[in-house]
């Protein structure tokens, strides 16, 4: 008689968080570009904020802003799954591009209520509200306090 024996390689966390991971990329990939236009209305900068994204060793991201330097968010390791994978994917694309890190994001908030997030290194531009509220409010809360 044959018995199949079934091992499990990876516990039910790190698959979710792969898969998160691979539907954030994927999104990014697959998403229109539209940088190379102006927003479609005439709405107007309620707030914003360039920022700079850092790999510490043990995992974690530190986000910077890039006027001043100052740290402004410290993303730990395994937390912030949308906002981790979506710069994860923007940074993929400048290595692809052969660009650095050195080029800030901006982070801008529109009188129109959308939420957008510019790589000023390839000119890509991301409606964070095209990924849900709650995926835009994990990048809102980078913009200066009480401007959102």
């Amino acid at each position: 008689m044959h018995r199949t024996m079934r091992q499990e390689v990876f516990g039910k966390g790190p698959v979710l968080a792969m898969g998160l991971g691979i539907l954030a990329l994927v999104g990014l990939t697959i998403a229109p570009l539209p940088s190379a236009r102006a927003p479609e209305s005439s709405a107007l900068v309620r707030s914003e904020r360039s920022f700079v994204a850092a790999d510490r060793g043990d995992g974690a991201v530190v986000l910077s802003d890039a006027a001043t330097g100052r740290e402004v968010l410290l993303v730990a390791p395994g937390e912030d799954g949308f906002l981790r994978g979506t710069l994860r994917g923007l940074a993929r694309d400048r290595r692809l591009r052969d660009l650095g890190p050195q080029a800030p994001f901006r982070l801008v908030s529109w009188s129109d209520g959308r939420l957008t997030l510019d790589d000023t290194a390839t000119g890509r531009r991301l409606d964070l509200l095209a990924f849900g509220q709650t995926q835009a409010d994990a990048f809102a809360r980078l913009l200066p306090i009480g401007e959102k």
